[in-house]
């Protein structure tokens, strides 16, 4: 078993061995926001003018998993669009919060462009993504009423969980994000609201209880319009 090193000594470590010539790299993740476990890795973004492209690598060196995100000067500006355009501001967040492993004067302009993007929040969905989110949360919402299979049920939960998070937070235009980050986002903008999501869930995964979890959606639904399944169309031509 290798020793693990202190996560800052094992990210400069990684940085002066691959990326010598590197103009600034950033540690990442849960080790900075102090949210660590066992299963942790460090995320390294490192900003090479040297590259030409961008991408992704994994490695276990130092008693560490680490998660490399390479850049050169331009594409990072890329991923940011990227991921505002999807309202999950993953690379934005990591530079923003990242501690700076080295630095050739360029982090903080780089930083002030994550922070800008960050703050200004998601695009606002328009009324057509709302409707259609709406129908397919109706959708789902219907199979859960419907289902009389426990194992297609937790499937069905799970999905409408989602679903019904990221409805919340891009109506309020707030940043949502996937597995994890879908639940830390919601308790980030509304604790209550995440606490009686997750409590309802328990009752359904619990006791097979589903009034709490479908009462939960309807109120999220109710000041858009309620459920949606009759009149609900996409790219219907009226032309005859």
């Amino acid at each position: 078993m290798i020793p693990k090193l202190e996560p800052i000594i094992a990210a400069k470590t990684f940085v002066t061995t691959h990326f010598p010539h590197c103009r600034a790299a950033l540690l990442a993740g849960s080790v900075v926001r102090g949210e660590a476990t066992e299963t942790s890795d460090l995320d390294i973004v490192v900003f090479d003018d040297t590259l030409v492209s961008t991408y992704r690598e994994s490695f276990i060196e130092s008693g560490w998993r680490i998660e490399l995100f390479a850049h050169n000067l331009t594409s990072y500006r890329t991923f940011f669009e990227q991921d505002c355009r999807r309202a999950i501001p993953s690379l934005p967040r990591m530079v923003t919060e990242g501690i700076i492993l080295k630095d050739t004067d360029i982090v903080e302009d780089i930083k002030r462009e994550a922070r800008a993007l960050l703050d200004s929040g998601p695009e606002a969905w328009s009324d057509e993504t709302i409707e259609m989110k709406r129908y397919f949360l109706t959708d789902t919402l219907d199979d859960l009423i419907g289902c009389t299979t426990r194992a297609e049920g937790l499937f069905i939960a799970g999905t409408l969980a989602t679903l019904v998070c990221e409805f919340i937070l891009r109506t309020n235009r707030q940043w949502t994000g996937s597995s994890k980050w879908t639940y830390r986002a919601l308790e980030r903008y509304d604790a209550g609201a995440a606490r009686e999501l997750v409590a309802a869930l328990e009752a359904y995964y619990q006791t097979n209880e589903t009034d709490a979890l479908i009462r939960y959606v309807d109120e999220t639904l109710s000041p858009f319009g309620g459920r949606l399944f009759a009149g609900f169309s996409r790219r219907k031509s009226n032309e005859t």
